[in-house]
Parts: structure tokens; sequence; C-alpha cells
């Protein structure tokens, strides 16, 4: 059986004998309509738009209330849409792992169109920018895709090199999204909304931020008009709608693949692409997922809601985002991709039987709690019990710590860093006992050593040249005379959202536990011991 129009169509009974569920509304009408008249773009082609946010898109066409599909826009690799859209006909066989061991399979076609978002096809991303039926632009690009500046407050070289160039001559998501306000603003000023979907504390202000930081500089340069700038900061013309997103969908794992070869489908096998991106024709996922978006779309928007999408106030969406992101599952996760990647695990489900890092997460949990406020449509203590009992522990669901480890520079302030302006304020910083040996145990992992005194592959991180040259010349093993570098880190707020030496004793627990973790190999199991016990 092959993941293709034709191969769905045609061997249709083979896919449903498998167990495997296809799309009952007519995807090339579907994708006729779209072409006609785009409705939603989204940029970031990978596993969690392909697995969850397309997947919404597919669920709306099967109910009749929804007759496009979505354009998925890639800028940052390209090598997605050659290697996974084109030769699959942009469909996705979904596969939802319950903790019990069986498979939810789905083949979906949400995606009604794919481009590539470069040069060669920049022609083609400014037709779909005037397109007055464009209700909404969405993004999976990751928190550093929204970045501008750096730590130290200079422009980011590749969005410098969009300012320079122009909005004709624009590389990144941010600069070609700005580009694209500016062709539909010369188009008519139609409305739109663009919506990150990124797991990042108060996306839709990061989005805002960046957009509006390159027009500005745009303007400076006389490549943009005060009109268009005015254009973009009116609400009711461009909004960006806060959300908060939540669905584990690892990297594609070569068991599922194996079993769909079983089953009888055909060229299934993950690939990493040149740029390291790991992929596969098929997305396995865990099954709960929650959305939640603010309601603000002044070009309408799809029925989002039919979908199982929470659709509220800016207000509320803060209130969930506070509670997942800072709370009751990402700070879970970052704790333990950081102690797992030290103490050699290789799946976050084999943490969870670890009786000293499932106490890490229990307890992370707990002092989390105090600073939670309920957003009221979901309940803080239903969440959390869910992620601690199902999710986290899901043994099918193949999740590393090593995956949850990409990127953490860019995570600790907003995993960790209101949670600790929250105690701060209450005067109360000191009564952390978790977050300080987190924060240390991110200390430790920079060293690049795990627990063993074996060298250990860091994960991918914007910032990890910069906070591993702080950390030069600190070494397991032996004392550590010159912490001059790890007070650099521990007060860029940046970094942490807080000047954390400036925060009670918290700068000082860090180090203590720091310290302790560089005496000798075993040392941060026994520090940890010593924080769960």
């Amino acid at each position: 059986m092959k993941l293709t129009i034709k191969g769905i169509t045609e061997e249709k009974t083979a896919w449903e004998d498998a167990g495997i569920s296809l799309p009952s509304y007519d995807i090339e009408a579907i994708r006729a309509k779209t072409k006609e008249t785009p409705q939603w773009i989204h940029f970031g082609a990978g596993n969690i738009f392909r697995g969850f946010i397309a997947g919404l898109a597919d669920n709306l066409m099967e109910q009749g209330k929804l007759n496009t599909g979505v354009i998925a826009a890639e800028s940052f690799d390209g090598e997605i849409i050659d290697k996974i859209y084109d030769p699959f006909d942009m469909l996705t066989l979904s596969v939802g792992l319950k903790a019990d061991g069986n498979s939810i399979k789905k083949v979906t076609a949400g995606i009604a169109g794919s481009v590539k978002a470069d040069e060669d096809h920049f022609a083609d991303i400014m037709e779909l920018a005037r397109k007055e039926s464009l209700q909404m632009i969405s993004f999976t690009i990751t928190e550093k895709g929204y970045a501008c500046i750096d730590i130290e407050g200079k422009v980011l070289p590749m969005i410098e090199a969009d300012i320079v160039a122009g909005p004709k001559k624009v590389t990144t998501a941010m600069g070609i999204v700005t580009a694209m306000l500016r062709e539909r603003y010369k188009a008519g000023g139609h409305p739109i909304a663009l919506v990150s979907m990124d797991n990042c504390s108060q996306n839709g202000q990061k989005l805002r931020n960046a957009v509006i930081f390159i027009a500005r500089k745009w303007l400076k340069r006389g490549f943009v008009s005060d009109g268009f700038v005015e254009y973009i900061s009116d609400d009711s013309k461009v909004s960006f709608p806060w959300s908060m997103i939540d669905k584990i969908t690892p990297r594609p794992d070569s068991s599922i693949a194996e079993e769909l070869a079983e089953l009888g489908v055909e060229d299934m096998a993950p690939i990493e692409t040149g740029r390291h991106t790991f992929i596969a024709p098929f997305v396995n996922a865990e099954i709960p997922g929650y959305l939640v978006i603010e309601d603000s779309f002044p070009n309408g928007r799809p029925a989002f809601e039919d979908a199982g999408v929470y659709m509220t106030t800016r207000d509320t969406v803060n209130k969930a985002e506070k509670m997942k992101v800072m709370t009751c599952l990402n700070p879970l996760h970052t704790a333990l991709a950081i102690t797992g990647c030290l103490l050699g695990y290789k799946k976050i489900a084999d943490e969870m039987k670890d009786d000293d890092l499932k106490a890490l997460a229990y307890k992370l949990g707990d002092e989390g709690m105090p600073v939670v406020i309920s957003p009221g449509i979901i309940s803080p203590d239903a969440f959390i019990k869910e992620v601690l009992e199902e999710r986290l522990p899901n043994p099918y669901l193949p999740d590393t710590p090593q995956r949850i480890a990409t990127d953490t520079s860019q995570k600790l302030a907003i995993r960790f860093g209101e949670t600790i302006r929250g105690y701060d304020e209450k005067g109360e910083a000191d009564k952390m006992r978790v977050i300080p040996f987190v924060l240390a145990a991110w200390l430790r992992y920079l060293i690049g050593v795990d627990d063993e005194g074996k060298e250990m592959q860091l994960s991918p991180d914007p910032m990890l040249e910069v906070v591993r040259c702080a950390m030069e010349g600190i070494k397991l093993g032996e004392e550590c005379k010159d912490m001059s570098g790890v007070n650099w880190i521990l007060s860029k707020e940046e970094l942490f959202g807080i000047n954390v030496l400036e925060t009670g004793n918290l700068g000082d627990m860090i180090k203590e536990h720091f310290v302790e973790m560089l005496k000798c190999p075993g040392a941060v199991r026994n520090e940890l011991k010593k924080v769960v016990g």
C-alpha cells in the first residue's frame, strides 16, 4: 500500500483492513478550492504541524465545516517538501500512541498545498499574501524563530541581512512574513490574523514584536511607508492572537515504521535531512492534545471550536499557557531532559521508572503549583495528574531527553522564570528546592560530560557556544576556583527572565548544587537523591 492519492483510492479496502482510517471527503476538490481561495498558510512544515495542527483541518473537513486546506510553507528546511511532502502527495499517516500499547492510525489530508519559502518560490509566497480570502498565517517555527536580537542586544546576523536587503530579498521566516504583509498592504490592506502556535510564553506578542521590529527598520531605510507600519500595528487589520499548544510529538520512531511495514504500508522509513530535521511520512504522537487560541481574527477563521480547540480571551490563553508552560508540563519535561541526559537515559518514559527522577518530576510540579492561576477551561490539578500518571510514563511514546534538551537556553525563562518571579514577589525565593537543582543541573550539563564521566553530545541550542565559553576551564573532578562565568550566566535576564543573582539566595543555592555535582562521577545522582529524599 502506497501513501499517495492513487494508493489510498485504488487500495482503499487494504488500508481499511489494516485498521487505518482514510479521508471521507473529496481531497482533490478541497485542493482545487484551496488554490482558488486560500484561507490558511502555516510556516513550519514539521511533525507537530502535520500530526496535530493540519489534523484540525482534516477534522473539520470530515465534518463538512471546512472546504479548503492548509498551505504548508517551509522557510528552514526545504528538504522536507522534497522528501516527505511531494513523494506522498502531502498526505500524512497519523499514529496516535496509547499508553496500553494500542494505537489509532489515520491518513489525513488537511494539508492542501505546500511551498518552499525561499528565493526560488518568492513570487508564489507573495501571490498568496495578496489573496483577499486569506484569513490567517500560523507558525510552528520554535521560539528561536521569532528572535531578532541576541543575548547581548545585537541584531542577529540573518535578521540584519533581511533588514539591509529589504522586503524583496528576505530569507528568515520573520523577514518573509513581514514582506508578505507589505505585499498585502499594497494589495488593499486586507485584514489577517498571524497566529503563533509555538510552545512559548506570550507567543503572539513575540511574533508581533519581531514583525514590527523589522518593519520599523525597513521604514528607516525607505523600504516601506508609515502607512504600512500603521497597518500592521492596527489589531483590527493585523491581529496577533496568543495561543497555548500542547501535544507531545516525538521524532518518528523506526519501530513504528516497522509496524506499518508489517501492515503492508510501503516506504515509511524515517529520514534525517541535511539540516538535521528528523521526519517521516508518518507522525507518531500521544493521544492527548490541547490548543487554546485568543479569538481575534479580523478576516474570519475556520470553526476551530468544532475540532476541540478552546477559542477564548487573551487573559484565559495567558493563564492556560502559564499553567502548562510554566508549571504543569514543560518545566517537568526540561528537568527530566537535563537530568536524563546526564544520567544516560534515552527515553522519557524510562526516566519515570527511576524513583529519583519520578520524585523530581512530582516535586517540581508541587513547587510550581502555588503560583498557578487556573484558566477555568482546564483544571491545573487534572492536567498535571494526566501529565504525571499517563503522558510522561507512556512507554509507547518514543520521546527522548535529548530531543527535549534542544534549545534549552531559549526555554529557561519561560519554564522557570515566572515561577521564580512569583516566589520572589512573595519574598519566598529561598523556599524553592527543586528549581535551584534543575538550573544547576543545566550548568553541569553544559560541561558536556555525563554523570559517569563520559563525554556526551549536547543537543542543538543557539546559545550553546556562548554559554559554554563562559564555562571554559570548569571540569568534572576539579575544584571550581573561578565562578565568574557562572555568575555571568546567572545574571542574564535574557536566559532566566530574572537576574538570578539578585533573587534572594537563589544564586548561591544553584552554585552550591553545581559545585557538588562537579566533585566526582556519580555526584549528579547523589545530589538528586538529596533533593528528592
